[in-house]
């Protein structure tokens, strides 16, 4: 087994992401990796079409705010500097992309949830990082938790 130094850690802020997070700081303890998160936001006018004739801009800055608050409290936990907390805007597999190879990972780390309880089939996320990777990636499968 090939020994990683740079995990990237591509979270999507919900309850569950904690579990990514855990193993993901395992294997990081493990190897003595270095790891930076990301957390992926699509822009308004991608997610709806771009045919609404209002400003999504507050609308979105609100949201990039809310992520970068959510993933500087994770990243607090884990003692991860600010230079390797990343809210992205763009097509979320791409962009996870782009920043690994910028940050030379050797791992990215995703979450993958089960659908209808009877396939572990991937997220469209989790599968357009699969598909695009220039490095190994490591679905981590997460339950949902309860309300």
């Amino acid at each position: 087994m090939a020994e990683y130094q740079r995990i990237l850690v591509g979270l999507d802020l919900s309850k569950e992401s904690s579990q990514v997070l855990k193993k993901a700081a395992a294997l990081a303890g493990a190897f003595g990796a270095e790891m930076s998160l990301v957390h992926a936001i699509e822009p308004l006018t991608f997610a709806y079409g771009g045919d609404i004739p209002m400003d999504l801009s507050e609308v979105q800055d609100q949201l990039q705010t809310q992520a970068k608050e959510q993933l500087r409290k994770a990243a607090h936990a884990l003692n991860i500097p600010t230079e390797r907390q990343h809210v992205i805007l763009g097509q979320p597999s791409t962009e996870i992309h782009r920043l690994a190879g910028d940050l030379g990972a050797d791992l990215i780390v995703i979450g993958s949830h089960g659908r209808h309880g009877l396939a572990l089939l991937l997220g469209s996320t989790a599968n357009g990082v699969l598909h695009g990777a220039k490095c190994d990636v490591l679905a981590i499968r997460v339950h949902l938790e309860d309300k």
